[in-house]
């Protein structure tokens, strides 16, 4: 195989969806290989991270390769040398790129200009290896996944515009419960709009919690305030009826999951009984970023 980026869910079209999705269970079942024994991997991070930063060094060395972890205060990239430049040198050194940052422009821009696989570990548009995440371990529990719903809960971000888009090319169908004032751009709403339109599944926007939540196998939330966002009452005010709690969750089926990308504001967005309880599997959910993105590196580096 040639060239592959992975900035958005979308760039994988559904054959490859599910090839990465179903090698993963293959990857969570047998841990260690050596597909990429030679390989680096640079790993460039712009913001704080924990599953991303763990979960992608230990994939790799998982794999056989080397993970390179670099900050971008390291770098001398957008400083003394255009991100053009940086790709072009870097291209020249490993056999992929990670990065994990604020802009979406950079990430586009760092893929444009380099001649290895550039993959998007988060941007504040888009957590498209997250969402690949979301739905794996919502199928895990659930192999008769495809006509189930999800509800996501909470500020219209990266995690739940990505999720979306992830939900309806798997044939999950897809409820987003956020506030008006707090929706996700004009834009993504299109992209997952045409998603759901090619894959036939349904995507809604329910402002009302209560009713968005009723016949859901999943109950999603996030932080209500993104890294690198400065905490507003009045967003907090807005984002409250949205909590994740014992009240909504009983509305859903008596099956349902919980999940929550984390890291996780305890009594903010859910609650400590919602996240501790039977239903919840975010630590599952953390755990299998492992797998999946063992998966995505296998297929980009190796077409396995």
């Amino acid at each position: 195989m040639g060239i592959q980026n992975f900035l958005i869910v979308p760039d994988l079209n559904k054959k490859e969806f599910d090839h990465v999705l179903s090698r993963a269970t293959f990857w969570k079942q047998n841990p260690h290989s050596d597909l990429l024994v030679g390989k680096t991997v640079a790993l460039i991070f712009g913001k704080p991270s924990t599953r991303t930063r763990v979960s992608f060094s230990v994939g790799i060395q998982q794999l056989g390769g080397y993970p390179l972890t670099l900050s971008e205060q390291e770098l001398q990239m957008r400083k003394s040398e255009s991100i053009e430049d940086t790709a072009r040198v870097l291209s020249r050194y490993v056999d992929a790129i990670v990065i994990r940052t604020f802009d979406r422009k950079d990430v586009e821009d760092l893929a444009e200009f380099s001649s290895v696989p550039v993959i998007n570990a988060l941007t504040d548009d888009d957590h498209p290896c997250q969402a690949l995440t979301d739905i794996f371990t919502f199928q895990e529990v659930f192999p008769d996944a495809t006509g189930r719903k999800i509800t996501y809960l909470g500020d219209g971000n990266n995690v739940a515009a990505s999720l979306a888009e992830a939900a309806t090319m798997a044939g999950i169908n897809i409820c987003l419960s956020i506030p008006e004032g707090y929706d996700l751009t004009s834009e993504k709403m299109a992209t997952i709009t045409r998603l759901a339109g090619k894959y036939g599944t349904e995507f809604s926007i329910e402002r009302n919690p209560q009713k968005a939540v009723l016949g859901a196998s999943a109950l999603y939330t996030d932080v209500w305030f993104s890294m690198g966002q400065s905490e507003a009452n009045d967003k907090a005010e807005a984002l409250k009826p949205y909590q994740l709690n014992a009240q909504l969750l009983a509305l859903a089926l008596p099956e349902a999951i919980v999940l929550h990308c984390l890291p996780a504001h305890r009594g903010l967005e859910i609650t400590d009984g919602v996240m501790d309880g039977d239903q919840s599997m975010v630590f599952e959910q953390a755990e299998n970023r492992l797998h999946v993105q063992k998966s995505l590196l296998a297929y980009l580096l190796a077409g396995k």
